[in-house]
């Protein structure tokens, strides 16, 4: 074996190849057409706008997960919970190594009836309602500004 197959074999062809993470998000929104908001949150690390999401959680299938991230999150105590997904995303997970791993990310509509004043991440998070339009203006994932003008 040459060293530039080796190196191929044992160092670029595992970062190209890489299984790709799952997420589970929430795209929480409130009111009707044409007056639907969307509610987005800043990312704990960089502050840019996202919409809550997180890992899978043992026990809970992808719309409760997206439901609890919701809480964590964005402080949505009540909502009316789509079990069918409304779409996914991919995106790019910056480790704190630089490492980018791959994620995609299964989108659940939560119809929000309720947000509670004190929430776990409240501290390390701000929230605001928006128009689909600006929530699509505001977050960086292509998939996720065409997802959000589909509301």
């Amino acid at each position: 074996m040459t060293w530039l197959h080796k190196f191929w074999e044992g160092v670029l062809k595992p970062l190209f190849q890489r299984p790709r993470l799952v997420q589970f998000a929430a795209l929480c929104t409130r009111g009707d057409d044409p007056d639907t908001q969307v509610l987005l949150v800043t990312s704990r690390d960089t502050g840019r706008w996202i919409i809550p999401k997180g890992w899978p959680i043992d026990g809970l299938n992808g719309a409760q997960a997206a439901a609890q991230e919701a809480w964590e999150e964005a402080g949505v105590r009540t909502a009316e919970v789509d079990p069918e997904p409304v779409g996914s995303y991919c995106y790019g997970k910056v480790r704190k190594s630089g490492v980018i791993d791959p994620v995609c990310t299964t989108v659940y509509r939560l119809r929000v009836t309720d947000l509670a004043d004190e929430f776990p991440e409240m501290h390390e998070r701000t929230r605001e309602w928006v128009s689909p339009q600006e929530a699509s203006e505001r977050v960086h994932e292509p998939e996720l500004k065409k997802l959000l003008l589909r509301i």
